[in-house]
């Protein structure tokens, strides 16, 4: 819910005259902000790895070639949101989702305390990057790209990757491998600048329709709520506008593509605040870049949708949304084992 110092927007009318010229004149600049380094050691987008697990994401992710502290991110937001206790119906357990019987052979002691525990992320991250680097030395002699060949042997088996060259011809191996190098993008810092969105305009165009709408908790801009929404139900209801389907919540909507610098913001990226700037999952208020620094959101109940300005204590980054980065979001993370 955000905060009641905001700065409110101004009249409806004066506004909308105001952001075409925010939208005409930040647009008009996009073209500098693209090309860029490609290369290069590949960092951790910032407080895209909750702050108490970065260290061992940054260092385990580097243990071989094939993998990366941003792959690594992806394969655990994706198994399990970061959640240490998660337990899902075939038994895997963890933040890394180990089944029993792949534990029992790949699991290691990676805060060297005696034990291996799979519940413990300073043994369950370690194991994740250590397995990964075995699967990629099975497969290493395998045609294509060795972390795409090491992806499709941890979803199919290094057996079908040597068998077909390559990542096999399965849907489900194909889409796994799809979906953890899209999340990578999510996850890493960006090299360069990040290219500009072609459905920005068009989520945009929605949201300033709705300039002016009372907000409400929970909001979808259902006809049963009076076409009300709250934050993260209107930057939702924009993008799929245009074809992009959001999440429902704020942090997870912070994952949904790259992470532009607040200096190379574009109208059209989602603009996210948080009380822990070290943590994208502890995210709770969500808006709609509209230029200049300012965005169009709904803020808190007895407010109405409207433009505030982004550069509060609380900001916490951005993301520009894709719509490649959005379908490859997990929609059933496991739950944690009830007491």
């Amino acid at each position: 819910m955000r905060k009641a110092w905001l700065v409110a927007g101004l009249s409806i009318g004066f506004c909308l005259c105001f952001v075409a010229l925010l939208v005409v004149g930040t647009y008009s600049a996009a073209s500098g902000l693209l090309g860029g380094a490609k290369n290069g050691a590949v960092g951790l987008a910032k407080g895209a790895v909750p702050a108490k697990y970065q260290p061992l994401v940054q260092k385990w992710g580097n243990l071989c070639p094939a993998i990366n502290p941003a792959l690594l991110a992806a394969q655990l937001y994706q198994e399990s949101g970061w959640n240490p206790k998660a337990q899902s119906h075939a038994a895997a357990q963890g933040i890394a989702q180990f089944i029993p019987g792949t534990w029992a052979s790949h699991g290691i002691d990676g805060d060297n305390d005696g034990d291996r525990d799979v519940w413990d992320p300073a043994d369950a991250i370690p194991s994740a990057a250590s397995y990964d680097c075995e699967l990629a030395g099975y497969v290493r002699k395998a045609p294509g790209d060795p972390t795409d060949n090491m992806l499709a042997a941890y979803n199919a088996g290094a057996y079908a990757v040597i068998k077909y060259g390559g990542v096999p011809p399965y849907r489900e191996t194909q889409n796994y491998v799809k979906v953890i190098r899209t999340l990578e993008q999510s996850f890493a810092k960006p090299v360069g600048r990040v290219e500009p969105s072609k459905q920005a305009a068009g989520a945009i165009y929605f949201a300033q329709q709705k300039l002016g709408t009372k907000y409400l908790w929970g909001g979808n801009g259902t006809p049963e709520q009076g076409g009300r929404f709250d934050c993260s139900g209107l930057t939702q209801a924009a993008y799929r506008t245009v074809g992009i389907e959001l999440p429902r919540v704020a942090n997870d909507q912070y994952n949904a593509g790259p992470h532009p610098s607040r200096d190379e913001l574009l109208p059209g990226d989602l603009v996210f605040f948080s009380d822990d700037l070290t943590n994208s999952r502890a995210i709770r208020h969500v808006g709609l870049y509209v230029g200049g620094g300012y965005m169009i959101n709904a803020p808190y109940t007895g407010a109405v949708i409207r433009f505030d300005k982004i550069d509060t204590p609380d900001y916490f980054g951005a993301t520009r949304v894709t719509e490649d980065g959005a379908r490859a979001l997990p929609t059933d993370l496991p739950q944690a084992p009830e007491a």
